[in-house]
This record gives structure tokens, sequence and C-alpha cells, in this order.
């Protein structure tokens, strides 16, 4: 059963505003860039295509996705300025860099239940002076009710998220200027859950009776469910105050 090849991106990122994010990365002619928790590394081959003279590293754990993301720089001739490494974010000898991509995988750089803030500081360590970071992070859009985190992921709580204001005041008070911020919206948010789940959804359809496979998806679909407009995504890009 093939699964994921719906997803452009591992998470609420259309292409519009990844295009208008890479752009705004790119203006500022990055030379090295680091994709902490790549994945398969689209965001990190777009900014590649959109500076010639970068060379970039993604790092991920996930052997699959990294082999996804080395057939892709092959097909679009970036393989001789993109390096997928499996390996660690965890004190990574791989920066600092010029831009530091980090969506969705704060909790690479931290074993806490709310990894953000000592991924924050990991992240001023890994960025060059004059670079930039981009962070995805997920946020709440308005506090949960006790119900609505029952629905959710096991144990979730309202220590696992910030809201948008505190996630900026934790960016500043780590080190980080926040040149742009920005929030994925429900439309995003629809069609990312939607393509996580499409080939296995249409599998099952055509094998009924693969029991496991359709609790596992009749239990995500309950969850998003119980977090749709509930849990957000934040985009910030952040310049580090030098030092």
């Amino acid at each position: 059963m093939t699964t994921h090849t719906r997803l452009t991106f591992h998470g609420p990122l259309s292409s519009a505003r990844a295009d208008a994010i890479v752009g705004r990365l790119s203006a500022n002619r990055p030379r090295t860039v680091l994709d902490i928790g790549c994945g398969w590394g689209e965001l990190l081959l777009r900014v590649l295509e959109a500076v010639p003279e970068a060379r970039g590293t993604g790092i991920d754990l996930d052997e699959s996705d990294l082999a996804r993301g080395r057939r892709a720089a092959e097909e679009r001739g970036l393989a001789g300025r993109a390096g997928f490494l499996a390996e660690s974010a965890r004190d990574t000898a791989h920066g600092p860099a010029d831009l530091v991509l980090c969506v969705g995988a704060s909790q690479s750089l931290s074993d806490a239940d709310c990894p953000t803030a000592e991924a924050l500081r990991s992240l001023r360590g890994l960025v060059a002076d004059g670079g930039r970071v981009l962070l995805g992070e997920g946020i709440w859009e308005r506090t949960p009710t006790s119900a609505e985190l029952a629905g959710m992921w096991p144990g979730a709580a309202t220590s696992d998220h910030l809201t948008l204001p505190a996630l900026l005041d934790l960016a500043v008070a780590s080190g980080f200027r926040p040149e742009w911020t920005e929030t994925a919206t429900l439309p995003e948010w629809d069609h990312f859950e939607s393509a996580y789940q499409a080939d296995q959804e249409v599998w099952l359809a055509a094998h009924p009776d693969a029991t496991e496979v359709r609790d596992r998806l009749d239990r995500h679909r309950a969850q998003w469910m119980s977090y749709r407009g509930i849990l957000g995504m934040a985009y910030l890009t952040l310049v580090p105050v030098q030092r």
C-alpha cells in the first residue's frame, strides 16, 4: 500500500504559501541551508532551486522520507547541492548555517513535553549572524476544553502548545526578532489531513476486511475532528539578534 503520495509537504502548508516563504528567504541569498527534521525536504529543495549558489543539508531519522528526498533531488538536478542524512538533530555539527528550516520538527531538538523553548535556544546556535530561521510550530488557536483534549492525541494537554502571542514572546526572549509572522488557514489544514490519509482510505475501500488499517484511519480522523480549528500552525521567519 502506497502512502502520502498526495502530500507535497508534511504539514498544513500550501504551495502558494511555500513559494512566498521561499521568495522571502531566498532574498537573503543564503549560501548554506540546514533543514532540521527535513522529511523529504520539499521546502529545502525549493530554496535550492531559488538560490543556485546555495548548498543544503537535510537531517531526519525516517529513512523512507530521506529516500524520497534524494530521489526528488536527483530528478530536479539538485543532487550535487542537497544532502539527506539519517541522523539526530541533537548536537548536530552542520551549523551554523545561513538559513535554518525547522518546520513541525522542534521535537527533534528537545525531549520536553513542550519542546519549543529548548528548540529555539538550539536554533539560535545553529543560525549564523545575519541569517534566518524559519520556524513552523504548532499553536493553539484557542484554549481547548477538557472534552476536546480527550479526543485528541493520547495525553493531550493545554501545555503541549503555546498561543501565537506567547510563541512570539518566547522567540524574542530566545534571541530573535520576528521578521514575518503567518499562520496556516483551515483549508490548508483540511488539505493536509485529507491528503495524509487519502491513499490509505482508497486502499481500504478495496480491502474492507483490513481491520487494523480501518481502526487506525478512523482513530486519526476522530482526532483530527477534535483538534480541527483549535490546533493551528505558525510560520515565523526569525532574524537572530547579533551577539
